[in-house]
C-alpha cells in the first residue's frame, strides 16, 4: 500500500471518528459546559498518547538507530516539536471554542455547513503561502460545498452572531490544517499531537473556571461520552490526521476530513434514529464524488509512477 493511500485511509478513519463523536459530544453537553467538555477530553487525549510515544521510542528499527542525530540536531528538533505543538494547541483551542460558543446561537445545520467551509478556505489560504493546487481540486471543492449545503442547510441562509463565530471557527480549523501541514513532516507526529492536546486542555481550564461551574458528579455522569471524545476523537483521530498529512496535500486532506459531516449524519441515523431526507442523501453522494475525484492521479503523477517502475 502506497504512503498516499495510507494517508487517505487514515484521514477517512479520522473523519469517521469525528463524525460519530458528534453524538458523544451532544450527550456530554447535556451535563457539562463546552469549555469543561473540551478541556477534559483534550487532557485525556494527551494522557492517552504518552504510553504510545514511549512504545514508539522503544521500538525503533535498526536503521533508525543508525541515523541517530547529533546533540545540536536533537535540540533543534525539540524546539521545532515544542513550537509546533504549542501553535497547534492554541489554534485548536480557538477553533473548538468558537465552534462550541457559536452553536449556542445558531442551528446545528448551519454550524455544520459553516465549519466545513474549511474545505474552501484551505486552498484559498494555501495560495497565499505559495501552495500549488491542482485545477481539478477546485471542482472537487465546489462539489463538496454543494454537498455540504444539501446535507446541512435546512433553513434560510443568514449570518447571525452565532454564524459569524462559527465562520471564525472555520478559519481557525483551516489554519490548523496548514500549521499541521508545515510541522508534521519536520517532527514526530504522535508527540506533536500529544503536546497540542495538553496546550488546548490547559487553555480550556481558564474559561472553564471563569465562565462555568464544573461539578464532579455531572462529569462522572457523562464519563462515557468524555472518554469516547478524549480517547478516540482526540487521542486517535487527531494523531491520525497529523500522521496522514505527512503524505497528503492539505487541500485534499481538508476534503477528506469534511466527510465528518456525512459520517455525523449516518451516525445520527443509526444511533439516534434520525432520518436522512432525499436532499441529505444527495449531499452525501456529491461529497463522496468530490473525494473520489480529488484522489484520482493527474497525468503527470501517472507518468511519474510509470517511470518509477
Amino acid at each position: 500500500m502506497s504512503k498516499k493511500l495510507q494517508g487517505t485511509m487514515m484521514l477517512l478513519l479520522t473523519a469517521l471518528i469525528w463524525g460519530s463523536s458528534f453524538v458523544a459530544q451532544r450527550a456530554g453537553m447535556e451535563y457539562i459546559g463546552p469549555f469543561t467538555f473540551n478541556g477534559i477530553r483534550s487532557l485525556i487525549g494527551g494522557l492517552v498518547l504518552i504510553p504510545v510515544i514511549f512504545l514508539f521510542s522503544k521500538n525503533k528499527t535498526a536503521q533508525e538507530k543508525k541515523e541517530e542525530l547529533t546533540e545540536d540536531e536533537k535540540k533543534a528538533g525539540k524546539k521545532t516539536l515544542l513550537l509546533g505543538g504549542i501553535l497547534c494547541g492554541i489554534v485548536l483551542f480557538a477553533a473548538s471554542s468558537l465552534q462550541q460558543i457559536g452553536m449556542v446561537y445558531t442551528t446545528a445545520g448551519k454550524a455544520g455547513f459553516i465549519t466545513a467551509l474549511y474545505i474552501v478556505l484551505v486552498p484559498i489560504l494555501g495560495v497565499f503561502i505559495r501552495k500549488k493546487v491542482k485545477p481539478i481540486v477546485w471542482l472537487c471543492v465546489t462539489l463538496a460545498v454543494a454537498g455540504l449545503y444539501l446535507l446541512c442547510m435546512t433553513d434560510g441562509l443568514s449570518l447571525s452572531q452565532g454564524d459569524l463565530l462559527v465562520l471564525l471557527c472555520a478559519f481557525a480549523f483551516s489554519i490548523h490544517i496548514l500549521v499541521i501541514d508545515y510541522f508534521s513532516p519536520k517532527t514526530d507526529g504522535v508527540a506533536l499531537s500529544c503536546i497540542q492536546f495538553f496546550v488546548c486542555g490547559i487553555l480550556s481550564l481558564f474559561p472553564m473556571f471563569l465562565a462555568e461551574t464544573p461539578v464532579w458528579s455531572a462529569i462522572l455522569d457523562c464519563w462515557i461520552p468524555i472518554l469516547y471524545a478524549g480517547v478516540l476523537s482526540c487521542g486517535v483521530a487527531y494523531t491520525l490526521q497529523i500522521l496522514a498529512q505527512k503524505h497528503t496535500d492539505p487541500t485534499v486532506a481538508s476534503l477528506l476530513l469534511s466527510l465528518e459531516s456525512v459520517f455525523a449524519a449516518i451516525a445520527g441515523a443509526i444511533i439516534l434514529h434520525e432520518q436522512l431526507a432525499p436532499r441529505e442523501l444527495a449531499g452525501c453522494v456529491l461529497m463522496f464524488a468530490a473525494i473520489i475525484i480529488a484522489q484520482l492521479p493527474s497525468k503527470t503523477e501517472r507518468e511519474a509512477a510509470e517511470d518509477s517502475k
